[in-house]
């Protein structure tokens, strides 16, 4: 069936379930979406069901616009809706989209503007001729959340090209003939942690799932096999799927648009505001150290342009023979196990991603539960015999005697930190430790994009876990806004923290210490022995932070392009409870927990030996068939 063919059914099933009401003036395809523009809101504004009743005789989700002869002024629409929404809703902000006939407005309390079951939206709707979209004013003021959004307001009328571009090209005519057929090939992640790629293919499409840089190696490893011919050209890739924003599977994403990409990006809308944040200092960090990035902050927001945000649970078509729904992975803000469901039923694929199968500080636990399983991608990053690590409560507890004892010999605390996920973990126990007193109250510096990535996480509370959303939505308590906190924004401000004699913690980026205003700290505080470093995070192989963890006494660093020996006589510490991968033990409890049960688990995110030992016990336990792929190997999965 043709797109117009897909088309003309469409506007048919719209005219019969409105019997000829809505006054309507086109209905389209945008991206996965059928888009209905109106003269007549009103009879939208009615009742929810129409809109239901379009979206189950289609099958696809039903937007309603606008057309923008019947919209109010911007100002008057404003006076409208302040006359409609109750003062104690919170107005911050309004955001008129003239191509898309939508306006959004900013609150502090969404449901107060929302209404009973939409009620206030429908008067919205009815009253000023606009689409009302509400979201909540961030706690914590993000300039990068603030800047996609006026970007995206600014692209408006290309982004609508595009996703009508999209439609077409997701409603195409499809091979029916002949039998029908699903492969996967392994472009990186695979026997290793680092550059992850996959891509998904059958007879009649092709998916990329994740295109990461792996930053603690090599340069010639730190892609993924790009060049592969599977992969040619660009243009025949129907989506790229993104299931989370660290570097190792977002990283190299905006190389794509630089090379003549022009498709999708799929992810959770924060994972689209961290991945921008992180290929932004990726691409500072590496003209820092002179050297050369593989695309620029233009190709960084053309990836934004073309970003479809998908919320948990939400399912969409992403190529005519595929639908994709996001689950939660518990790894990281808005981290996504990927559930495919391919060929209307034929087979059906999760990519696992990073997972924590443990309620934590910040999220909850991975989701385990599908409406159908086949195969199943998944990480193995602490899959060994003895990966095991603490629980949260451990963790606490350990982290507390470190600082306990630091602070009883007058030393300073220094903590390398991911910007993501980690930062807001320590910084939501030690909070916790000071409010209970028992760890003495003193001041925490956060270096780095740390400050940056924790308004991104207070913008999108529901994506964090019931008790943490419960304290922000209720603007109650809210952990990250505590006094204890102190955001270190200049080089000036550093250097008077470096030179300040008194008990401090730091928490400062990278995670890894291959780079970052970590280093500064290190450099001066590293031959006291009243100090101590700890590590709270992954140190991948031939990074500076796994020698340190290691033992090493000595290590030589560059500075202003001269050699320097630093030496190691602060206390070096490790709190491996604070991982965002499940342990070996979490590994195994997911596998059995997961419902349904697949047939076949392919093993990736590991280091090789890693993959075969928790291979082989998923095997020998649950009777479940195990692959190990190497990177470049295609598997058939029907």
């Amino acid at each position: 069936m043709s797109f117009d063919d897909v088309l003309r059914e469409a506007r048919q099933a719209v005219n019969e379930v409105l019997g000829g009401r809505g006054d309507l003036v086109k209905v389209t395809f945008e991206g996965p979406e059928i888009v209905i523009y109106t003269r007549d809101m009103a009879s939208f504004a009615q009742s929810d069901e129409i809109i239901n009743a379009l979206a189950r005789k289609l099958k696809k989700r039903v937007i309603v616009r606008p057309d923008p002869s019947i919209t109010l002024p911007e100002e008057d629409a404003k006076s409208e809706i302040e006359r409609i929404v109750p003062d104690d809703a919170g107005i911050t902000g309004y955001y008129f989209e003239k191509e898309t006939g939508q306006v959004t407005i900013e609150a502090k309390a969404p449901g107060k503007v929302i209404g009973k079951k939409g009620a206030l939206l429908n008067d919205i709707k009815r009253r000023t001729g606009w689409a009302p979209q509400v979201i909540r004013t961030p706690p914590i003021p993000s300039k990068t959340i603030e800047d996609i959004r006026k970007y995206l307001r600014m692209v408006g009328a290309e982004r609508r090209v595009f996703l009508e571009r999209l439609g077409k090209r997701l409603n195409r005519d499809t091979i029916e003939k002949g039998e029908y057929w699903v492969r996967f090939t392994a472009l990186g992640g695979y026997r290793e942690v680092g550059r992850s790629a996959t891509l998904l293919m059958t007879k009649n499409s092709k998916i990329l799932i994740d295109v990461g840089v792996d930053v603690s190696t090599d340069p010639d490893k730190r892609t993924p096999f790009l060049e592969a011919p599977e992969l040619q050209p660009l243009d025949s890739i129907d989506g790229i799927v993104l299931t989370h924003a660290h570097l190792d599977h977002s990283g190299l994403i905006p190389a794509l648009y630089k090379y003549g990409y022009e498709g999708p990006v799929y992810c959770t809308p924060p994972t689209r505001d961290l991945a921008a944040l992180l290929q932004l200092d990726y691409i500072k960090v590496a003209h820092g150290d002179n050297g050369k990035s593989p695309y620029s902050s233009g190709d960084i927001r053309n990836a934004v342009k073309h970003c479809i945000a998908l919320k948990y649970k939400e399912t969409t078509d992403i190529a005519p023979d595929i639908k994709v729904t996001f689950h939660n992975a518990g790894h990281i803000l808005g981290s996504a196990s990927v559930h495919f469901n391919i060929g209307n039923g034929a087979h059906n694929l999760m990519i696992t991603g990073d997972i924590k199968y443990e309620k934590t500080w910040l999220f909850n636990a991975a989701n385990v539960k599908y409406p159908r399983l086949d195969t199943v991608i998944m990480e193995s990053t602490y899959g060994g015999y003895n990966n095991t690590q603490p629980t949260r409560k451990e963790a606490t507890e350990d982290l507390k005697e470190i600082v306990t004892r630091t602070l009883a010999k007058k030393g300073k605390v220094l903590i390398p930190v991911f910007a993501v996920g980690r930062s807001q973990e320590v910084m939501l126990v030690l909070e916790e430790l000071m409010r209970k007193e028992e760890i003495p109250k003193l001041p925490v510096y956060l270096d780095g994009m740390i400050w940056e990535a924790t308004a991104i996480h207070t913008a999108y509370p529901e994506y964090l876990n019931s008790d943490l959303r419960r304290k922000i939505f209720a603007d109650e308590g809210n952990p990250f806004l505590s006094d204890i906190f102190n955001r270190v924004e200049t080089g000036a401000q550093r250097e008077a923290i470096i030179g300040d004699p008194d008990p401090k913690i730091v928490l400062a980026t990278s995670g890894m210490m291959n780079g970052g205003p970590v280093m500064e700290y290190f450099k001066h505080w590293a031959d006291d022995e009243n100090n101590t470093l700890i590590f709270v995070g992954y140190q991948a192989e031939g990074t500076l932070g796994n020698k340190i963890q290691r033992g090493w006494k000595d290590v030589t660093l560059m500075e202003r392009g001269n050699p320097i020996t630093i030496d190691i006589k602060m206390d070096i510490e490790s709190s491996e409870g604070f991982s965002g991968h499940s342990d070996r033990r979490q590994l195994m409890r997911y596998v059995s927990a997961l419902d349904p049960q697949p047939k076949r688990i392919s093993m990736c995110h590991g280091e090789e030996s890693k993959s075969i030992e928790l291979a082989y016990a998923i095997k020998r336990k649950y009777g479940i068939d195990t692959i190990i792929p190497k990177n470049l190997e295609t598997v058939r999965l029907k």
